[in-house]
């Protein structure tokens, strides 16, 4: 399995990714990222895949089973907490963009459907987490006890203020046990230029993923755009280069018959959450929320 896809290796005419289960070599999680031109609409069917509709950046419109959600969206993934949707398997969904959009559709293999339904950006929370150069932010869209509306799909948005770590200490979900459980984990990098909110090639960030008897060890360069595919074993830190700040969606999804987003940290690495707890966290923290940048 390659587990690094950098940008334009998973493009699909001119979207810029569509990653199923099967593309990535395993079952449940997938990932498709949508561009669409000022006026354009799109005609897309889920078939076995509940799907999220976050806007990355600009707006749009979405017409499932005889219901249509207004998507206010954002600027860029840098300047705002977006609204979104979730539209569930076998059906047939409208999306439409009065202006040129970019829409990220997390998705997953699921059994049962439900109806769909529209996430407001205000009651989305807004979590910080670490402290120190650790200090990230993590905007908890469709994770569960906070969307618990989805059969097998969670995701969620972290921002990585430049120089910062995050992703850390590193964990894995890859076994049932006392404290984790099997998910399938996508991640979807955008850096920042140097303007700290448009999406920019020039800046580059580090992650890591890594198993105990070595035979995953993976220190990759990801730029804005790449995909980067986490079947097993620990993964962290995600270091964001000094002047770029990092955005990645998470998306997961696995056989447990309930959601969990639940992990065990690498036991070398776990003391640091420790360290926390006298540590004062980064100030930048948080950037955005439902109504606009902050730090």
């Amino acid at each position: 399995m390659r587990l690094h896809r950098p940008a334009g290796t998973l493009s699909e005419g001119g979207d810029p990714i569509r990653l199923t289960p099967d593309d990535a070599g395993w079952t449940y999680t997938g990932l498709r990222v949508l561009r669409l031109a000022p006026g354009e609409t799109r005609k897309l069917e889920t078939g076995e895949y509940e799907a999220f509709v976050l806007p990355l950046a600009g707006a749009c419109t979405v017409h499932v089973d005889g219901v249509t959600f207004e998507l206010t969206g954002r600027e860029s993934v840098f300047t705002r907490v977006t609204d979104f949707a979730y539209i569930p398997r076998d059906a047939e969904v409208e999306l439409m963009a009065d202006a040129a959009a970019e829409l990220a559709l997390p998705m997953a293999r699921c059994s049962n459907r439900l109806d769909p339904k529209y996430g407001p950006a205000e009651q989305v929370p807004i979590d910080i987490r670490g402290a120190g150069r650790a200090t990230r932010q993590v905007t908890n869209f469709g994770v569960p006890g906070i969307w618990d509306h989805a059969d097998k799909l969670n995701a969620c948005e972290l921002i990585t203020p430049d120089g910062n770590w995050s992703s850390y200490p590193p964990h894995k979900h890859d076994e049932a046990s006392d404290c984790e459980v099997v998910n399938e984990e996508i991640y979807y990098f955008r850096i920042a230029g140097r303007d700290g909110t448009t999406p920019s090639r020039d800046g580059f960030g580090i992650h890591r993923t890594y198993t105990s008897d070595g035979e995953l060890d993976e220190n990759v360069v990801v730029r804005d755009g790449d995909v980067f595919l986490v079947p097993r074993g620990y993964h962290g830190p995600c270091i964001a280069a000094p002047g770029y700040p990092m955005y990645y969606l998470n998306v997961l999804a696995g056989p447990a018959p309930e959601r969990s987003m639940a992990f065990c940290d690498d036991p070398v690495h776990s003391w640091v959450r420790g360290t926390w707890d006298t540590e004062v966290r980064d100030p930048r923290c948080p950037i955005t929320n439902h109504e606009g940048r902050l730090g």
